[in-house]
């Protein structure tokens, strides 16, 4: 039973590509990356760590972490689920559960857990480094006006 599951998952699969509702594998990781890049920036703004390394690193965050990228990727993962509910229907006349969550894995969560946390970094990096001029000095503050009678 289990075996069969794999082999059908396995055939249908290889057949996606090219069959009907073909765009979902670049509408897909295209949502997943734009939205790990808003969250990758926010989480910069923020100072807080890079989200895929702290869920292993920072155990007392990991709630606080899971809980915030569920909630930055919760619609794109129901969106890639229903339109493979919707290819299943069209082509397969079933809908199959197991594979229409290992293509929400692959099209979806996979491409945002492998950009929000380096547009994090990069995003800090550039933070960093922007507050120094050319030379590697930093730059001087602006004057403070006092507050005075006109």
């Amino acid at each position: 039973m289990l075996g069969n599951s794999f082999t059908r998952l396995w055939e249908d699969l290889i057949g996606r590509p090219d069959g009907p509702l073909k765009f979902r594998f670049i509408l897909q990781p295209a949502m997943a990356i734009f939205l790990a890049v808003r969250s990758g920036l926010q989480d910069s703004r923020e100072g807080k760590p890079a989200f895929f390394w702290a869920i292993f690193a920072e155990p007392a965050q990991r709630r606080e972490l899971l809980s915030d990228g569920w909630k930055s990727i919760g619609r794109l993962i129901i969106l890639a689920l229903a339109l493979d509910c919707v290819y299943q229907i069209i082509v397969l006349h079933w809908i199959y559960p197991f594979q229409a969550i290992v293509v929400a894995l692959f099209l979806a969560i996979i491409p945002y857990l492998l950009v929000r946390g380096p547009v994090n970094r990069i995003a800090s990096r550039r933070k960093t480094l922007g507050g120094q001029s050319e030379a590697g000095q930093a730059e001087a503050p602006p004057p403070v006006r006092k507050a005075g009678i006109l």
